[in-house]
């Protein structure tokens, strides 16, 4: 059986790191080019669409936003908006820094502990399980993938092995 740990974790940790590489390969992109960093940080992918900045600090955050009310002691990370790339790529540092500090004794056999949690306008209210699995997860790969997305339309080149690391082509 798969343990309310393993699903979480490992999986918020390869995509943190898979994050940081984008974010790191879009600073380079865009210092390459000679532009402003705010440039490719202020894009944005539809007029009413959070930019670039926005969906890196949200992604990066959804693991603690996920494990923090079962494991108080994770940090309560407050991401002002980032102005720089150096910035966004601390902050991911910062969660993976505290993932790496649990065990799975501390997750463990809390998978029906109920986590609350606001979706926009709605309370969500879930199983640790489900709301890692159904909620948090689905999230973070949203804004993860919405920032990929941007840098890509923006002209970074990404293939699909940036974001899950595991292709070769």
């Amino acid at each position: 059986m798969i343990s309310l740990h393993d699903i979480s974790v490992p999986v918020f940790g390869r995509y943190l790191d898979r994050l940081d590489a984008l974010v790191e390969k879009s600073a380079a992109y865009v210092g390459d080019l000679g532009l402003p960093e705010v440039a490719l940080l202020g894009a944005r992918l539809a007029p009413d669409m959070l930019p670039f900045e926005a969906q890196v600090r949200i992604a990066a955050r959804f693991p603690l936003r996920a494990l923090r009310p079962l494991v108080p002691r994770l940090p309560d990370l407050d991401f002002p908006q980032a102005i720089s790339f150096a910035e966004l790529r601390a902050d991911i540092d910062a969660v993976l820094d505290a993932l790496v500090t649990l065990s799975p004794s501390d997750l463990d056999g809390r998978e029906g502990e109920i986590v609350t949690d606001r979706a926009g306008l709605a309370d969500v209210a879930l199983s640790a399980a489900r709301f890692v699995a159904e909620y948090a997860l689905p999230n973070m790969f949203f804004h993860h993938t919405t920032a990929y997305a941007i840098a890509r339309w923006e002209g970074v080149k990404l293939g699909k092995a940036d974001f899950d690391g595991w292709h070769r082509y």
